[in-house]
């Protein structure tokens, strides 16, 4: 092995070893029971078993941080990956949000999921069990339809007829 090898490589070891002293968060926050998806709205056992398997470490305070996100470069997309998607959705903050936030994410939920931006590909390339089937897809996206219609509705009352509604023509 040449000079130069080894000297590319030893800058290389250095490298990986001085990124592992740049911090990086890394936390679960607080999870107020009273506030997450789970008790603000009835999930039946199906979605909340696809939540908890495909969506909670990213999207949620109750993370389970892998072994290889203490490990730089990895842990900074890991990290970074959570926050965003904390910040997007987060199952332990759901009653915390306004009922309009919450009507727009129960459809970017389903437009997610139906589209198969959920669960993100990073994240089915190790976590293979996490990928959802298209029954999987239909279930989420059939509950989130369920749930974000009465919200809707609640919020702006019943929507009126269309004008050219020929069923509620008065002549």
């Amino acid at each position: 092995m040449g000079s130069w090898t080894k000297r590319g490589l030893l800058i290389i070891v250095v490298v990986l070893v001085g990124v592992q002293f740049v911090p990086i968060t890394r936390n679960n926050p607080p999870v107020d029971p009273g506030k997450t998806l789970y008790a603000t709205y009835p999930l039946p056992a199906d979605v909340h078993a696809i939540f908890e398997h495909s969506c909670r470490d990213c999207h949620s305070n109750q993370t389970t941080w892998p072994w290889y996100s203490l490990l730089a470069p990895v842990s900074w997309v890991v990290a970074s990956d959570v926050h965003d998607g904390r910040k997007h959705f987060n199952i332990s903050e759901w009653g915390n949000y306004p009922e309009e936030k919450k009507i727009r994410k129960l459809g970017e939920i389903c437009e997610q999921v139906k589209t198969e931006e959920m669960p993100d590909d990073k994240y089915t390339l190790i976590h293979r069990s996490a990928r959802l089937s298209t029954q999987q897809r239909a279930t989420i996206c059939g509950w989130t339809e369920a749930t974000r219609k009465p919200l809707q509705t609640q919020l702006t009352g019943p929507t009126p007829p269309a004008a050219n509604d020929p069923r509620k023509d008065p002549h």
